[in-house]
């Protein structure tokens, strides 16, 4: 068997509009300046707390646990005026059925909590293609293993038989260091070159690059 581990947003679907208008939200609660969005998006991947901790590097614990707060608040205040917008990038559900299809067991790894990603992925129709999903709510933030190695676990394979599948150098980093291949993508929130640097088996330029690279994977 092989196992595809995908992350959520800016590789499954394009979140980085209602990101960003919650961080915004959450900084204008707080009386500061919101970062610029190129800044916000660079954090995406991350765990709520670690992104607070980038954005706000010299506030304490306390003021990054508030943020966070703020954070959510904004985020459920949006999906409750429904205003959420979280589209599949084109394509991706085809090539999930394609692969399913064609024997691969699929995943996701992602930094969204577990009610986030349970209904962005009930909302397109397409939970029931994965065999194991992992968020923030119970592992350490990206780009630590913990849920590649989760994910290697809940679908009986071993490292070598994976690939992580993402758009920023943290999901790069993280299957790097549970030992599968990787393979970054360029319509998410990081730049190729970073990905690149951060040791990306292969890039997708498009989503039939991706297939093709995925159609080759032995």
């Amino acid at each position: 068997m092989k196992l595809a581990i995908f992350d959520c947003d800016g590789t499954l679907v394009d979140s980085q509009a209602n990101i960003c208008h919650a961080m915004e939200c959450a900084f204008d609660k707080a009386g500061m300046t919101p970062p610029p969005r190129d800044v916000i998006r660079r954090t995406v991947g991350l765990s709520l707390v670690d992104i607070m901790r980038v954005l706000l590097p010299d506030a304490d614990a306390a003021m990054h646990s508030a943020m966070v707060e703020r954070y959510r608040i904004a985020y459920l205040d949006l999906r409750n005026k429904g205003m959420e917008h979280e589209p599949l990038y084109d394509g991706i559900s085809e090539l999930l059925t394609s692969l399913d299809k064609g024997g691969w067991l699929l995943g996701v790894a992602t930094g969204k909590s577990d009610r986030g990603l349970i209904r962005c992925l009930e909302h397109h129709n397409i939970k029931d293609m994965f065999v194991t999903l992992q968020t923030a709510d119970r592992h350490p933030s990206k780009p630590h293993p913990s849920m590649v190695q989760q994910a290697l676990t809940d679908a009986a394979v071993e490292a070598r038989q994976a690939v992580v599948i993402g758009d920023t150098i943290y999901d790069i980093q993280m299957g790097r260091a549970a030992g599968t291949r990787t393979i970054g993508v360029n319509w998410g929130y990081h730049s190729v070159d970073d990905l690149r640097a951060a040791g990306a088996g292969a890039i997708a330029e498009t989503m039939n690059e991706l297939s093709t690279l995925l159609g080759s994977f032995a």
